[in-house]
């Protein structure tokens, strides 16, 4: 039996000696939950299958949920829980940039360690974080340029209202100036926005080649049922989105996301033998009309990695885990991946999808090998220059 805000398991495993406990924060109720909910059963599934092949150091694991319910105080106040009471030895979660910044002082002042599993804007490297998801250089730029060099030339830029969209459309629009893109358009909703005919009416004034998307959550929902209720189809304008994968179109729709393209490291459709078996593996717990996604794909990989990591460091100690973890390599669904002991973050490949009626992405292109993280491009002023060894955080 699962208990959220509690341990999976019950509390009379967690008093044993002979287990080590993880927090999983996610959003489980609120706007964000359409995406986070999936990520925190990936993270389960990697549990288990760890626990199934005996722990780590002969430890079984336990999970210590927490929801952060889309509402970026609470997220700090469940990590500080966890950390404080729980006594977990870390925590995977988060979804939003919000959500990562208000965990972040909490992590830092108690010097713990978050795995972080979703691509993010960059601008950031912390000791105390461990990011499996994709800079901008590794998601959003590559996007960009794919867009550019196939005739997607002008550009409407419509987003959530936060940091990530914010920052990443920053970037995005210095990628345009530099590469001869052309802005039309720009706008942004609150996360949970649902209504979105002024906003169709300004796109299909602007004529774009393109809307570059990084709307959050259930907005994208409301978004693409009312373009498509407004006869525009990808074949009339497409879009790009950068935060809707294979779970986010369960909730919007195949019909309403036809043809159009996303950008990321994983998709559920690779042939590998590795995704083979994680997508088999997480059906058959899940049920067979779930499906996998790269958020889901990065903390499962990342349970994987930290448990490397524990047993290479032959403790759970975060201090000496968190050094063992940068480098360390594991052969996930999308393929080798590893921590850049640089900077926390994940060396991956890239790659570009659209959206077939079975809501899967027929994959476009992909990098030819893994992309080195760049959390500070050079599209970017004042780029930190990080030491071997050394991470700092941007000032």
């Amino acid at each position: 039996m699962l208990f959220i805000g509690g341990i999976v398991g019950g509390s009379v495993a967690a008093k044993k000696k002979d287990v080590i406990k993880v927090g999983i924060l996610h959003s489980l109720s609120g706007t964000m939950s359409i995406s986070e909910v999936a990520v925190k059963d990936g993270e389960l599934l990697a549990i288990e299958e760890i626990n199934a092949a005996g722990g780590i150091l002969g430890k079984q694991i336990v999970p210590v949920i927490e929801d952060g319910a889309s509402d970026w105080p609470t997220f700090a106040e469940k990590a500080k829980k966890l950390i404080m009471r729980d006594k977990v030895d870390v925590v995977f979660g988060c979804w939003t940039s919000a959500s990562r910044k208000a965990v972040l002082p909490v992590f830092e002042k108690y010097n713990h360690l978050l795995v972080y599993p979703v691509q993010y804007e960059g601008l950031e490297a912390s000791k105390n974080i461990i990011y499996t998801g994709a800079t901008a250089n590794q998601q959003i730029m590559p996007g960009v340029s794919w867009l550019l060099k196939n005739k997607y030339k002008k550009f409407y830029l419509l987003g959530s209202d936060y940091v990530f969209p914010r920052t990443a459309n920053l970037i995005v629009k210095a990628q345009l100036k530099a590469e001869g893109g052309i802005l039309v358009g720009e706008e942004y909703t609150p996360l949970g926005h649902t209504e979105y005919s002024t906003i169709i009416n300004k796109i299909k004034a602007a004529k774009p080649d393109i809307v570059f998307n990084s709307l959050n959550g259930d907005s994208n929902v409301g978004f693409f049922k009312q373009l498509r209720a407004a006869g525009i189809t990808a074949k009339d304008i497409p879009t790009m989105s950068v935060s809707i994968a294979e779970d986010e179109i369960r909730g919007i729709g195949a019909e309403n996301m036809l043809n159009h393209f996303a950008v990321w490291n994983y998709f559920m459709s690779m042939k590998t033998p590795e995704n083979e078996k994680f997508v088999k593996a997480y059906k058959k717990r899940f049920g067979q009309d779930r499906v996998t996604d790269d958020p889901i794909e990065a903390n499962y990989f990342g349970v994987y990695l930290w448990a490397k990591a524990v047993e290479a460091a032959g403790t759970s100690d975060v201090n000496k885990v968190r050094v063992a973890m940068r480098g360390m390599k594991f052969k996930a669904p999308q393929g080798w991946v590893s921590i850049d002991p640089k900077n926390n973050h994940t060396r991956k490949i890239v790659q570009v999808g659209k959206v077939n009626a079975d809501g899967q992405f027929d994959i476009l292109w992909t990098s030819k090998s893994q992309v080195d993280p760049d959390p500070f491009p050079s599209l970017v002023s004042n780029k930190e220059v990080l030491e071997p060894g050394v991470i700092v955080e941007k000032k």
